[in-house]
């Protein structure tokens, strides 16, 4: 791993080398461009490179990916066909921009300390959490102790998931201390996620740590760290885009639209068909008409095609992309409050999503009035034969479950988060899942495989390698 953590990385190369579509992103007039001088660049000019990485990865072929054996999407043509059936090797993966994007969050914090600045710091370590976290929940045991330090460990030992996960929560709430100190520098201008605004920041960092302690099924942690998460639409961490062609566009857009119109779509997806089912059932408290029209158009690519809504939906060229949501916070609390069997409060949670999906907003969008319906539950619609009950599971703890289980995929299209439910709800105590189908085999995908760079320089990886069908420990 010693080219991929080498600090003479500059930002503006890594960023070229994210998407070069995107290269303009977020404009910061003070970027600098001398690949050989980054330990000379100052903190404003790490944190706008270092956000539009982390941005990246949220956009990213790994993210379809992720969202194809998720069964959200379908791979159609090229090599995101056979992605779609599985297909991968070590040559399908890199590291070689996820690590050196993290590397960059962690020179942030060095810099920060070098003048004494908690705020910046604590946003550095956010950033950091975000890319090691998307790094093990695909991987499983990865370099995150060692990764940091070329001169000591040119080849980093992979450390245990559980322990890199232990390790976040660390990492997180020491970002949470140093974003709650009583000053620090301003970053406004370089902020393109949340404008200098510490306790949004602090709040992000809270659900992130909710996010990781439902993989770990931590259930009071979640909650807790919950309660202190994204509490307001207003503070979702969302990646804003522009119109200009190759210059600030939503790369989703790029892809679906532009580059790579028709690799994949959503004919023979089930996130289509369970949205289909959801409108079609006789819930009279549920209309997600819209928000299906949000997320997919008919013909856009061919006629009779289940396309990605590039035309007037999430998949504009300047929608927002979410990466932390008030949705997925409030879920984490209704889903971990029904797994402890403490359903009044599971629903009052799910109902809280509901009446801000009725609002109409959704990621920065603003969803028109018509099909557009959410009322609130009560305990009863998920009674055997109640509204809310449309498998007719055996009790009201199953039943809203579902109901969640269901509402977070819906909103995670396009999220790797999705893929991270799909495996994890095999483990979680009730077993409750969606009937997602394989596209291929008999065999489910489990996580993704250690690129071959890695495995031809580092000797830590693991042995024997695993496979795409192989579990994750944590799942």
């Amino acid at each position: 791993m010693k080219n991929i953590f080498s600090k003479k990385i500059g930002i503006a190369l890594l960023t070229m080398q994210f998407l070069i579509s995107c290269e303009q992103s977020f404009d910061q007039p003070d970027i600098q461009s001398n690949p050989n001088a980054v330990t000379d660049v100052n903190i404003p000019t790490l944190l706008a490179g270092t956000m539009l990485g982390v941005s990246m990865l949220h956009e990213d072929t790994d993210v379809r990916i992720a969202s194809m054996w998720a069964g959200e999407l379908a791979g159609l043509s090229r090599a995101h066909q056979g992605f779609g059936q599985y297909i991968v090797s070590s040559q399908s993966f890199s590291w070689n921009v996820l690590y050196p994007v993290a590397s960059q969050a962690r020179l942030i914090q060095v810099k920060a300390d070098a003048v004494g600045d908690k705020w910046t710091k604590g946003v550095g370590q956010v950033l950091e959490a975000l890319v090691i976290a998307k790094a093990t929940s695909l991987y499983g045991d990865v370099p995150y102790s060692q990764a940091f330090d070329e001169t000591n460990f040119p080849t980093p030992v992979f450390d245990k998931q559980a322990d890199v996960y232990k390790a976040l929560q660390v990492t997180l709430d020491n970002g949470i201390l140093n974003l709650s100190a009583p000053a620090g520098l301003a970053f406004t201008q370089q902020d393109f996620l949340y404008k200098g605004d510490v306790n949004k920041w602090k709040a992000a960092a809270n659900t992130l740590k909710a996010r990781l302690y439902l993989h770990t099924a931590e259930y009071d942690n979640a909650i807790a760290s919950a309660a202190k998460g994204i509490k307001t639409q207003t503070a979702d961490m969302l990646i804003p885009h522009g119109t200009s062609l190759g210059v600030d566009q939503n790369q989703n857009y790029d892809f679906f639209r532009v580059n790579r119109a028709g690799d994949t779509g959503f004919d023979g997806a089930y996130l289509p068909k369970l949205m289909q089912s959801r409108i079609a059932s006789p819930n009279s408290k549920t209309d997600e008409t819209a928000l299906y029209n949000h997320y997919f158009k008919t013909g856009i690519v061919a006629t009779g095609s289940l396309d990605a809504n590039t035309t007037d939906g999430a998949f504009m060229a300047n929608a927002f992309h979410p990466i932390l949501t008030y949705y997925e916070n409030e879920l984490i609390i209704a889903e971990a409050q029904a797994r402890k069997n403490v359903t009044n409060e599971a629903l009052i949670s799910l109902n809280a999503v509901r009446v801000a999906l009725a609002s109409g907003y959704f990621h920065g969008a603003t969803l028109p009035t018509a099909g557009r319906k959410y009322e609130p539950y009560s305990l009863s619609d998920f009674a055997a034969t109640g509204i809310a009950n449309p498998t007719r599971k055996a009790t009201i703890q199953e039943a809203m479950l579902y109901e969640i289980i269901a509402q977070r995929y819906i909103i995670f299209l396009m999220q790797y988060e999705a893929f991270n439910d799909y495996r994890r709800l095999a483990k979680a105590i009730p077993v409750v899942q969606l009937p997602i189908p394989l596209y291929v085999g008999n065999r489910k995908p489990q996580r993704f495989i250690y690129p071959q760079s890695e495995i031809a320089t580092n000797p830590n990886v693991p042995a024997p390698l695993p496979d795409q069908f192989t579990n994750v420990p944590i799942f």
